[in-house]
């Protein structure tokens, strides 16, 4: 089984890139497509006007992006109430970055929430959504540390999630200790599931910069292996697949059900990926 992300579209251009994606995925069935905020909550219009569309116009099961930025609860009530009225019942609820510096003092709401837990609880209490939150196998970069950042992923699910997703990572020890310890914290990982946050390797520069956002070290072992055909896009793009195709191998191997794949609205890899990982449609 797997599942993929989208980013909301930044102009016309982009948007038929995404559907061109949405179009060619939806026939692998993915488990559910989950659409960003946007950096900030930048692009949260689109972002709702994106769920929507893929709810009313395609057979996928869309997963709307929630956060907490610069939103009073009333706000946020009316945003879960539309996503109810159009058919969309799945929420990745998030307290979100700041906009602007994603590294910058996150600074809430008047009328808002402070923690991801209190839009879980949200959510929850407003209808009959399957709601799930982001979990990070290097840790928020507001956490002290590893244990606190646990716990509070811990303190999300208890709210009420269904499920997490990992940000991303490049190895896959960090996500089965991530899993470690949320079971030493007591969760049932088969009945609240950790989807590990997958992307496929496509260019030097793009792999480099997502590293950066999401503060995933990437490996020696994988620097070495993508560097060498630096001057040989295709050659670096079938390495990266090969890679990715690896780390799901392994993942699988490990007992992890589901992947979810980070797609920057492009399905080639991610399809090849699913392909070589013979991942049986989710809803056959």
């Amino acid at each position: 089984m797997f599942s993929v992300e989208f980013l909301p579209p930044r102009d016309a251009d982009g948007e038929r890139q995404l559907w061109r994606a949405v179009r060619e995925l939806e026939p692998l069935d993915p488990a559910f497509v989950s659409v960003t905020y946007g950096a900030g909550g930048s692009r949260r219009d689109r972002t709702i006007r994106v769920t929507g569309r893929i709810n009313q116009e395609t057979t996928l099961v869309p997963v709307a992006h929630l956060t907490a930025v610069n939103h009073s609860i009333a706000e946020l009530r009316n945003i879960i109430g539309w996503y109810a009225a159009v058919g969309v019942h799945n929420v990745l609820a998030l307290r979100g970055d700041p906009p602007g510096d994603p590294m910058g003092e996150w600074v809430r709401h008047p009328q808002g929430v402070t923690y991801a837990e209190e839009l879980v609880r949200l959510v929850r209490e407003l209808g009959d959504f399957c709601v799930g939150v982001a979990a990070f196998p290097y840790g928020h970069p507001r956490s002290i540390d590893l244990d606190e950042d646990t716990r509070f992923l811990v303190r999300k699910l208890r709210a009420g999630a269904h499920y997490a997703v990992s940000q991303l990572f490049f190895d896959v020890e960090d996500f089965l200790r991530l899993r470690d310890r949320l079971v030493e914290h007591g969760v049932d990982v088969e009945q609240v599931p950790l989807l590990p946050g997958m992307m496929p390797i496509t260019s030097l520069k793009g792999v480099q910069r997502m590293a950066h956002l999401a503060g995933a070290p990437v490996p020696a072992t994988v620097t070495e292996r993508i560097e060498r055909y630096a001057d040989d896009p295709a050659a670096l793009r079938a390495e990266g697949v090969d890679i990715a195709t690896e780390m799901g191998r392994r993942l699988l191997d490990e007992g992890v059900n589901a992947l979810h794949f980070y797609t920057l609205n492009r399905s080639t890899a991610t399809r090849e990926v699913v392909a070589r990982l013979s991942l049986v449609p989710s809803r056959a």
